[in-house]
């Protein structure tokens, strides 16, 4: 147990994912930014679909593989610091159900928007580029990797 502290875990951070509710609240975030998008006039269902799908992704992404560190004090002797979020959920260990349920998200967000855009060519290469974009950095390969130096530190 950590003395002084609201939580008896040493991060936080790894925890978060598999706390009540979290699941439910992504998908309603997520069915909210959707209807959002629907609601501006001028936009169409395909462009919608699109946008939903990319902005969530690129949300995903900037939240869970570029923001390192944790925004809690804890008693790792800065272990953390060097690591993402996504490498933390867990305490890195692969295959967990919050991991699954992260990578199967922007997979099954992936599978709606094409069906939803008619597998137009455009919006296809758009959502798959997408779509790799989040999958690549979730993999077992990738983890505690900075492709190119980029978030090294």
């Amino acid at each position: 147990m950590n003395v002084g502290v609201a939580h008896s875990e040493v991060n936080p951070n790894t925890r978060v994912m598999n706390s009540r509710g979290i699941w439910l609240a992504y998908v309603i975030s997520v069915g909210v930014l959707h209807v959002v998008l629907l609601s501006i006039p001028f936009f169409s269902i395909p462009v919608v679909w699109t946008l939903t799908n990319v902005i969530h992704n690129l949300v995903m992404y900037l939240l869970l593989h570029t923001v390192k560190g944790t925004p809690f004090e804890t008693p790792d002797q800065g272990k953390d610091r060097l690591l993402t979020h996504w490498e933390q959920i867990d305490y890195g260990t692969q295959c967990t159900s919050s991991r699954k349920f992260l990578s199967i998200s922007p997979v099954v967000l992936y599978l709606l928007t094409s069906f939803y855009t008619k597998y137009d060519p455009a919006h296809f290469i758009i959502n798959t580029a997408s779509l790799l974009s989040v999958l690549l950095p979730k993999l077992p390969q990738f983890h505690g990797v900075r492709v190119f130096g980029i978030n090294k530190y």
